[in-house]
């Protein structure tokens, strides 16, 4: 090979090298302003809280702000929407809740692909829930319930904090799996349905534990299963619902995503950051305070839970004919 040619060739190799050089250094030196992290939740809701508390982590170990913006309405869509429209340079994040993964298939129009538009960066935590019933309601158990509920199809009402919620997709989830004729009640929110549930104008309802640990703690109602695959140190002793009807898993999650084609070295250095924290004794301490638990792992890992309940959750909406309001 002659002396022109090869220079040519370390020529070529040097400028394709180029490319990749800049990414890992504009990696390196991310952030280099402050991030907005995208939520779609009122300041002070749970999914505020948990966004707010790995910003400051964040904030801490990156060495820029990670400011809050609270952009609630239509289920978390408009967060959504936001964070898909933005440019993928890694300074717009989104707090990625459950009901990503739900309206994918509860909205028939949507300006946006979740999958396809936000790119999964890292789980950050998983909410526990439960099934649980008012105190006086006779079934003890959930093999005691299906079959009080096959006994008296369309008599039992159950309530949720709102059509195509969490709450009212895990309900219909048991319903579809126990072959189960239960009334959907839906409210505006998880506290008037508690009320109701307390007093008796409702029977059953699936939603968050943290939620209704109190409750049930003084007696107002009573867990029959923990809907999660794994029990919860919150209710020890209590079963899962996949005990009694094997595969049932149903619930909250949130994590962090960014727009498409946001550098992956710049997700790969997001998601070193959360884990340390998620693995840090302080903030587990304050994320078992909000009624959570970790949840860690890889981009990758996070991308295939998104998928698996986008998939499950548009089984559950075809089944029951869920409409958005």
């Amino acid at each position: 090979m002659t002396l022109a040619r090869r220079q040519f060739f370390c020529m070529a190799a040097s400028a394709a090298a180029l490319p990749v050089l800049s990414r890992i250094a504009a990696a390196q030196e991310y952030p280099a302003r402050p991030v907005r992290f995208v939520v779609g939740g009122l300041a002070g809701s749970p999914p505020d809280m948990i966004a707010r508390l790995i910003g400051q982590w964040l904030s801490e170990r990156l060495g820029r702000p990670f400011i809050i913006d609270n952009r609630p309405g239509a289920g978390g869509n408009i967060a959504i929407e936001a964070v898909a429209r933005s440019a993928p340079d890694g300074y717009t994040l989104l707090l990625v809740p459950t009901s990503a993964a739900i309206n994918a298939s509860l909205y028939e129009k949507l300006s946006f692909v979740f999958l396809r538009d936000v790119a999964p960066v890292a789980g950050l935590v998983r909410v526990p829930a439960a099934m649980f019933v008012n105190s006086s309601f006779s079934p003890r158990s959930v093999p005691e319930f299906i079959a009080h509920a096959k006994a008296n199809p369309g008599k039992i009402t159950m309530a949720s904090a709102g059509n195509g919620t969490v709450s009212h997709v895990a309900g219909e989830l048991f319903k579809m799996m126990a072959g189960v004729d239960l009334v959907h009640v839906p409210y505006r929110s998880t506290p008037p349905a508690l009320t109701d549930l307390i007093s008796g104008q409702v029977e059953v309802m699936f939603d968050n534990i943290s939620s209704s640990i109190e409750h049930i703690r003084a007696g107002k109602l009573r867990a029959l299963a923990v809907t999660t695959a794994a029990g919860s140190e919150v209710l020890p002793g209590i079963p899962t619902v996949a005990s009694f009807i094997p595969r049932y898993e149903a619930s909250i999650f949130f994590g962090v995503g960014a727009p498409r084609e946001t550098p992956a070295e710049i997700i790969g250095r997001l998601n070193e950051v959360i884990n340390a924290g998620l693995a840090d004794p302080t903030v587990r301490a304050r994320v078992a305070d909000l009624g959570a638990t970790p949840l860690p792992g890889s981009a990758a890992a996070f991308g295939k839970l998104l998928a698996e309940e986008t998939e499950k959750w548009a089984k559950v909406v075809k089944f029951a004919g869920i409409k958005a309001d």
